[in-house]
């Protein structure tokens, strides 16, 4: 008698099956563009419930962030995809610069009705995003939370050469004939460099979820012309640049082998920050969101204890 072939394991699950429920999806019309956002709501509210709102870093969009609220259950989480990526259009008449990302986060919030009880989290380029709003807006919300956040500039130290090649690719992409281009910022082999550059988890099914996030989302951008606009504004712009305006409460998460924003650089971000608190995570490196979300939201979860609305 013949017996059943063994069926292969079933891939693991890097969601709850409480997420799905907790989704709600929407969009809103700022300044003449469409903006695609999503609102996790708590599975039960509690007295430390917040509202967090999300912005997360270049070429993502919201999924990139996912496994973090999916360890948030207790937080209300909005998560929009900030203008030129994901599902949400280009700035109609603006500019992709940092400043015009503050005044999208600021009318964002004015549509949502969200108040100064609201906490603020970039991750990546979303972090100077974040820090420049709350620098240029102060009491607007309160505390902030930086994921991986870009410490110092790009160009200098020992990433910047690696920079420097990346501005030659954003500029060469954005210079060739329109279909050429495209293909070259959307090469398969590209972003898969790119994921495997980044990712530190040694976990084989961990990193093949990665890169599907990355072949999936990385290149869900607008057109040649923000996204040039959006990464050159990511190489220059960081957060230590108006670190001493940021008077609130920071909670800083870094990773120990991010090669992107360097450890270094986080602890000399830290001491220039009146009321900042630093958490380093082991072992990885800019894929706090992919690789560790536990560790980074039992620090978001115990920062916001301290303080509370």
């Amino acid at each position: 008698m013949k017996t059943a072939a063994p069926q292969p394991s079933p891939a693991p699950s890097y969601f709850s099956d409480a997420l799905a429920a907790r989704t709600h999806a929407a969009a809103i019309t700022l300044n003449g563009s469409k903006v695609a956002y999503w609102t996790y709501e708590p599975v039960r509210a509690t007295p430390e419930t917040r509202t967090i709102l999300v912005i997360h870093g270049f070429r993502g969009d919201h999924h990139g962030l996912l496994r973090v609220a999916d360890q948030l259950p207790e937080m209300r989480i909005i998560m929009p995809d900030l203008p030129g990526f994901g599902s949400s259009e280009a700035f109609a008449a603006a500019d992709h610069s940092v400043a015009s990302y503050g005044t999208f986060i600021a009318d964002f919030m004015a549509a949502l009705g969200l108040g100064q009880d609201t906490v603020l989290l970039g991750h990546s380029f979303g972090s100077i995003v974040a820090s420049h709003y709350v620098a240029a807006h102060p009491g607007t919300v309160t505390p902030l939370i930086l994921i991986n956040p870009i410490a110092a500039p790009a160009l200098e130290g020992p990433k910047g050469l690696m920079t420097k090649l990346a501005v030659l690719y954003y500029r060469l992409a954005a210079g060739l004939p329109r279909r050429l281009g495209l293909a070259l910022l959307r090469s398969p082999l590209i972003v898969r460099v790119m994921s495997e550059a980044m990712a530190k988890t040694t976990n084989k099914e961990l990193r093949r979820f990665i890169h599907g996030q990355h072949h999936a989302y990385f290149s869900a951008f607008a057109d040649r012309e923000s996204l040039l606009e959006s990464f050159t504004a990511s190489v220059g712009s960081h957060v230590a640049e108006i670190a001493d305006k940021l008077t609130l409460p920071v909670l800083l998460i870094a990773g120990e082998k991010d090669e992107i924003a360097m450890l270094p650089d986080q602890h000399r971000l830290h001491a220039l920050l009146p009321d900042g608190v630093l958490r380093v995570i082991p072992g990885v490196g800019h894929l706090i969101h992919y690789e560790t979300p536990e560790p980074a939201a039992g620090f978001i979860r115990s920062f916001l204890k301290d303080h509370p609305a």
